[in-house]
């Protein structure tokens, strides 16, 4: 009987190129209502001649040794494949891509067990002012824009040649050193740069008749539109993926789910997993309420 477990989302590059890698410490209020608790994240944006890709470190380290580990057990013994959650999987799951020259911008983010590759369809319209002030070591000067319902303050250095920045903003004379919303909720602030090789993306090859989260298969390509009807019928079921994923299950191709509880024991019974899984969902849903781009997720 194949049986799999699952608590991680996995995502992993191979295959080298060179590429710049900036350094971006991300700032953010995940809570509105708790304004003191600022959580911080290194970020990494890395640019070549065909385009950028921008994530989380935390999280790419984590997916890396986590697809490593995935396959020594696919060599060991393919037929009982056991995934863990890390230690320190970050704390932001999104990637978002821009493609050169006319700066095609993707957001790859997932609802549940549901991977979504979503085409941004505006780009950012500046107004760039005479304000100058120094970040860090570069000689910067001052846009502004509207972007997904939050107003950005931005700071630019000519002397970087690069027309891109963090997260979806690109379209200055210069690459994006800082950006804040106006409410101080989420800033990106450059801290260092440099040249290295860097893999490229590759997806691992499973045994025939298994299938996990975050592997194997593509995104699902969707408008922002189609996106927030998932995310709505996510908000009101959270579970309802994972439950169906059950249901099709077979005696040879086993789904097992299991959680913890908060005191921190394991759970097993696929009830007690569902309901422990749309609390926490619920819970997070509660406290994640202050998103980097409030208009995807009315």
């Amino acid at each position: 009987m194949k049986k799999l477990y699952f608590g991680f989302l996995l995502g992993m590059y191979c295959s080298f190129s060179a590429q710049n890698r900036f350094f971006y410490e991300y700032k953010f209020i995940s809570d509105s209502t708790d304004k003191a608790d600022v959580k911080k994240e290194m970020m990494l944006l890395d640019i070549d001649d065909k385009g950028s890709n921008y994530y989380s470190q935390d999280k790419f380290v984590s997916d890396s040794t986590s697809k490593a580990d995935l396959e020594k057990q696919l060599k060991s013994s393919p037929s009982n494949i056991t995934i863990n959650r890390r230690d320190k999987p970050g704390q932001v799951s999104y990637k978002v891509t821009k493609q050169y020259p006319d700066f095609k911008t993707y957001l790859f983010t997932r609802i549940s067990s549901d991977s979504y590759k979503i085409e941004e369809d505006q780009k950012p319209e500046w107004k760039i002012l005479p304000d100058k002030q120094k970040v860090g070591v570069y000689n910067a000067q001052k846009a502004t824009t509207n972007f997904g319902g939050r107003e950005w303050i931005a700071w630019f250095a000519t002397d970087l040649p690069f027309q891109d920045g963090p997260y979806k903003f690109y379209g200055l004379p210069g690459l994006i050193v800082k950006i804040e919303d106006k409410t101080g909720s989420h800033t990106m602030t450059l801290v260092g740069n440099k040249t290295i090789a860097i893999a490229a993306e590759k997806q691992t090859e499973l045994p025939q008749g298994i299938q996990i989260f975050g592997m194997g298969g593509k995104e699902i390509e969707i408008d922002e539109k189609q996106f927030k009807k998932a995310w709505k019928s996510y908000v009101n079921d959270p579970t309802k993926n994972m439950r169906e994923m059950m249901m099709k299950s077979t005696e040879t191709s086993k789904v097992v789910f299991k959680t913890t509880s908060a005191d921190g024991k394991e759970i097993s019974d696929p009830n007690q997993v569902f309901r422990e899984m749309e609390k926490k969902a619920k819970e997070g849903f509660k406290k994640n309420n202050n998103p980097i781009e409030p208009d995807l997720y009315k």
